[in-house]
């Protein structure tokens, strides 16, 4: 299927009768940024929060400190997982070396060794179930699931950890002021010091 084939209705494609690929994701025209594809359907996100854009920023700068060289830390970029899941984390660890052009827009899930969701209202069950199960099922042996808690910027992160086994999550932890964990790398992150951002 390519973007060509794909008819219109109105303003809005018609899905195909198998559902969308991941070639159609990066071809079809005018897709808003950040549209993911779940089990074949175009996943439109709505707009960040303030406390959503924080939480980001302080999660990215706290796995930036002690990463490997061998480590990179990505920004809202495309997962592949199979022809039919693109989602995109929030933050992702890849491997350097799955960085060979500037260009890239997208990772496979074999290269993405932690993959870091933060909840929003919009998407709670996608962040909570539907993602989780598709990260474990696509190898990624880590996964970070960030909640905002009460009204203040107060974060709690849910450390799950790859069972090879059972090719599903293992849940590790609850961290509400410090996250402190040493897979995939050493990683210690002061959750509270989102209060000066």
């Amino acid at each position: 299927m390519t973007a060509e084939s794909v008819q219109q209705h109105g303003r809005w494609p018609v899905p195909p009768p198998t559902g969308y690929t991941v070639d159609d994701l990066f071809t079809l025209p005018e897709l808003p940024p950040h549209t993911e594809l779940i089990d074949g359907s175009l996943i439109f996100v709505s707009p960040q929060s303030y406390l959503h854009l924080l939480s980001i920023k302080l999660l990215e700068r706290g796995l930036e400190q002690n990463l490997p060289s061998e480590l990179k830390v990505v920004r809202e970029m495309s997962v592949v997982i199979d022809k039919h899941n693109v989602p995109e984390p929030d933050l992702s660890v890849v491997r350097a070396s799955a960085v060979t052009d500037d260009r890239l827009s997208r990772f496979p899930a074999k290269d993405v060794l932690l993959a870091v969701e933060v909840v929003s209202p919009e998407s709670q069950s996608r962040d909570r179930t539907t993602k989780p199960q598709k990260y474990a099922a696509a190898g990624i042996p880590n996964f970070w699931r960030v909640e905002q808690t009460g009204t203040g910027r107060r974060l709690v992160i849910h450390v799950y950890e790859l069972d090879e086994v059972t090719n599903a999550y293992v849940h590790m932890g609850i961290h509400r002021d410090q996250v402190k964990v040493n897979k995939p790398y050493d990683i210690d992150i002061d959750l509270t010091a989102i209060d000066v951002l």
